[in-house]
């Protein structure tokens, strides 16, 4: 079985429901019918394009485009991370650390699926390695941006807290433990409850898309099982590098918090 093509007048149909909460919006005052509308345009419009770039880079099989494409993925992934934090990081600290963290936690985790469970052939074939890339960034911004924006702001409000801890003999790491601990699990929250409502609550995207797609229910289930694990191992490697960098950061060898390198 094919998958259904669908046609301009499927998506004009579809985005009747976004045009009624537009309707809404307006009459219940909510104020959001101009950021849904701009929305759901930027939405369609980048689809299209990437859509088109993608059909352009898999019928190349190029394993430089295929590299350019994962590394600009990449780069806009690590910018997203960096700009989240409500008190980011001042000068280009987090961009470094989200640029190492993100790079990192999807590189190591997307060639490990590749080289051990999915062994496409060739290795870099870019049908696998972009959409495995795209799925595994989206959890690792998640993480990494939640963790990050969580420890720095509540590296802020404890500060008369860790400022006495410090003064008391403890070390950097010591007195701000409590801080990074909560915000690792934060960071870890979101693909925890994804992975404890899929199967009973929601369908994933990619057991979805596989069984419309006309493959085996069975296999579809392996497939994102092994995915779930995929994006567990680069959620955690996320939250816990942006946490650890982050801490360096806004300490420093002789044992001092630096709410300097942080904006207010």
């Amino acid at each position: 079985m094919s998958p259904l093509a669908l046609s301009a007048t499927d998506l004009a149909l579809s985005a009747v429901l976004v045009l009624a909460n537009g309707i809404a919006s307006v009459v219940l005052g909510l104020q959001v019918h101009k950021s849904l509308a701009v929305a759901a345009v930027r939405m369609a419009a980048q689809l299209l394009l990437v859509g088109l770039a993608l059909r352009w880079i898999l019928g190349s099989q190029s394993p430089l485009m295929t590299a350019l494409a994962v590394l600009a993925m990449i780069a806009a992934a690590a910018r997203e991370v960096a700009s989240r934090p409500r008190h980011p990081l001042r000068g280009w600290a987090g961009m470094r650390i989200s640029l190492t963290v993100v790079s990192a936690a999807s590189i190591l985790t997307v060639a490990l699926a590749l080289a051990t469970a999915i062994r496409p052939t060739p290795w870099y074939d870019p049908r696998y390695a972009i959409a495995l890339m795209g799925i595994v960034l989206g959890s690792v911004l998640n993480s990494a941006s939640i963790s990050l924006d969580a420890f720095l702001s509540g590296v802020r409000l404890a500060a008369p807290s860790i400022e006495a801890r410090l003064a008391l003999g403890e070390s950097r790491h010591e007195a701000i433990r409590p801080q990074m601990i909560a915000s690792i699990r934060s960071g870890m929250l979101p693909v925890i409850n994804q992975m404890s409502a899929a199967g009973i609550i929601t369908l994933p995207g990619i057991m979805t898309g596989q069984i419309l797609a006309g493959m085996d229910a069975l296999e579809a289930a392996k497939y994102q099982i092994l995915l779930m694990f995929i994006l567990a191992g680069a959620s955690g490697l996320a939250a816990y590098g942006c946490v650890m960098l982050a801490a360096s950061r806004v300490t420093d060898a002789r044992h001092r918090l630096r709410l300097d390198r942080i904006r207010a």
